[in-house]
């Protein structure tokens, strides 16, 4: 039974960088390794970030099972490390606010790897509005239509059920969802994730153009694709 004193937990779910298993829409620019070694970049990032939070458990979901070898480096962060349970990305989305909700935290939040210059100050904004107890569910809006984050103070299987997961609807079903349930939502500011070519660029140019301080959050990423050379391609 994991230490649950701050009664809020933070969980971010990843993948096991592995070639043509990771960031398969960037293939057509990126060779599997390279996309491979973006997202440990984004991981590290999102690593780095998040370790500077108070008053907050950490732990990383994991996929596939049986990788936990990959995560291990990070337990001396202070995560929790388990293996994602569930056939598609909604059963193991609910499983894991099953699990941690059941273990005594007050309020849980999962947020993604693929917005690696995310700044911790919005997650930190998510828990505070759950320790209201006036909010119910928080979402981190992206501009495809899905979601960087979601929190949750109860279980709710209804909004990760027959959602109609990598499309521009994720997100516009889950808010209808939690208003049937009668859920009081929160809206954090949109962010996006890096999913295609394109975002990377726009990545690139949104922290070439901010200056060197603003390189602090997701600056590994930004290195790496600075000597990839992603403008010119």
């Amino acid at each position: 039974m994991p230490d649950t004193d701050s009664k809020q937990l933070l969980v971010v779910v990843a993948k096991t960088p592995q070639p043509g298993e990771v960031k398969t829409r960037l293939l057509t620019e990126l060779t599997p390794t390279e996309a491979t070694d973006l997202y440990s970049c984004f991981i590290r990032d999102r690593i780095r970030e998040i370790s500077r939070l108070q008053g907050v458990d950490l732990a990383i979901a994991y996929t596939p099972e049986g990788s936990k070898s990959y995560f291990a480096p990070f337990l001396s962060n202070g995560f929790q490390l388990f293996a994602q349970q569930g056939k598609d990305l909604g059963e193991r989305l609910h499983n894991i606010f099953v699990q941690k909700l059941a273990q005594g935290y007050r309020a849980v939040t999962i947020i993604d790897s693929d917005t690696p210059d995310l700044p911790r100050t919005l997650v930190a904004q998510a828990f505070q509005w759950l320790a209201s107890e006036s909010v119910d569910a928080v979402f981190g809006p992206c501009e495809d239509g899905g979601y960087y984050l979601v929190g949750l103070r109860q279980t709710q299987s209804e909004l990760f059920t027959g959602i109609p997961w990598s499309t521009a609807r994720v997100l516009p079903l889950s808010l209808q969802r939690a208003a049937a349930l009668g859920l009081r939502t929160r809206l954090l500011p949109q962010w996006n994730d890096l999913d295609t070519a394109d975002d990377l660029r726009a990545y690139y140019q949104k922290h070439l153009n901010s200056g060197p301080e603003a390189h602090l959050v997701g600056k590994e990423t930004f290195d790496y694709l600075k000597r990839l050379g992603i403008t010119g391609r």
